[in-house]
């Protein structure tokens, strides 16, 4: 338990040393091949477990953090923003480090490296599962081993997401300062921005059906909500950065911490008395009607090799079932470079 808090800022988690997190729905993509990164269609909602004492499970209300809906096989990513200064996070899938595949840990690792180095990764779209690829995040329920926290551990007791946040140490912090000095004096480098949604597109973007028992159930008591962990889907195009900095210039206890619950949306109804978002997008129409996907590289950034636990971890079809949803390649044409040109060189808890 840390002393410093997590707030909201509208649908973005802020980490005390710098860290702003979003939570972003995407297309989930198809179990086999590796894709282009899917693009961002909006943000999950997110509240505070602590602001439905009434309504949320009691191991919820011991644990604190926040909650969000998501649809079952639902993919997401995570988009970091809003660090003006260097800082570690940690991202964890049932408390099992999505980077390393190492059991979720209070402190920082190099061997393997058990973190991101933000504002350096800009996003994480799910496990560090090969060499310049990830696997997808994809939601599934608990109880049925598909989860990386099952796969990984051989139980599935925490499900959700975790996040803790670690600032530079003091020494680290004061030449880190001393440079930004000396670089705001040399002349600006332009660079291009790394934006990645789905854009404004003046018309309605193409919604799948919604999932068998997805209607909205009434507030009020019922059984706990569906615990929700999870697992991975297709691979994609995506390099996790390796940190090119010491592990002491790293404050050796975390700055900050928080716990994502997810939620059903029906459960999500009950809780909170809002309307979840609608049912995911349907990837072949998007795909069709010439919506962009994106390809993302970084020169001068080094790809943190994957370990064999993560590597090792199989798709939620291998559990659920075969992916029936339509499947419609890009053209070369909507695939979107970001960055460099490719070819050269909140309240917490007991948990």
């Amino acid at each position: 338990m840390t002393g410093t808090a997590v707030r909201i800022d509208g649908n973005t988690l802020r980490l005390p040393g710098g860290a702003a997190v979003r939570f972003v729905r995407t297309l989930r993509l198809p179990e086999t091949g590796t894709h282009a990164l899917p693009p961002g269609l909006g943000e999950f909602p997110v509240r505070r477990v602590a602001d439905y004492p009434d309504t949320v499970p009691a191991e919820w209300r011991a644990r604190g953090g926040v909650m969000l809906p998501v649809y079952l096989r639902e993919a997401m990513w995570l988009s970091f923003a809003g660090t003006a200064r260097p800082v570690a996070l940690q991202v964890g899938a049932g408390k099992v480090c999505a980077v390393s595949g190492k059991p979720w840990s209070d402190r920082l690792s190099q061997h393997p490296q058990n973190y991101l180095v933000l504002p350096r990764q800009p996003w994480l779209d799910g496990i560090n599962s090969g060499k310049g690829t990830v696997r997808q995040f994809v939601a599934v329920p608990l109880g049925l081993g598909a989860t990386v926290e099952g796969q990984v551990t051989g139980e599935e007791v925490w499900g959700g997401v975790q996040l803790q946040s670690f600032s530079l140490s003091e020494e680290a912090l004061a030449e880190y300062r001393r440079q930004e000095r000396l670089r705001q004096e040399r002349p600006a480098r332009q660079r291009m921005r790394s934006t990645r949604s789905a854009g404004a597109f003046g018309a309605p973007l193409p919604v799948a059906a919604a999932a068998p028992g997805a209607a909205p159930a009434a507030r009020g008591p019922g059984p706990a909500p569906a615990a929700m962990g999870l697992g991975v889907g297709g691979s994609m195009h995506q390099e996790v950065h390796q940190d090119d900095r010491p592990l002491r210039d790293w404050a050796e206890s975390p700055a900050g911490r928080v716990f994502v619950h997810l939620v059903t949306p029906p459960q999500w109804h009950r809780i909170t008395g809002e309307a979840p978002p609608p049912s995911p997008v349907d990837r072949a129409a998007y795909t069709r009607a010439g919506l962009p996907w994106y390809d993302y590289y970084d020169e001068d950034a080094r790809d943190l090799a994957p370990t064999g636990t993560l590597e090792a971890v199989k798709p939620v079809g291998d559990w659920l079932g075969e992916d029936l949803e339509p499947w419609q390649q890009p053209t070369p044409d909507q695939v979107l470079p970001l960055k460099d040109a490719p070819g050269k060189p909140v309240e917490d808890g007991d948990w």
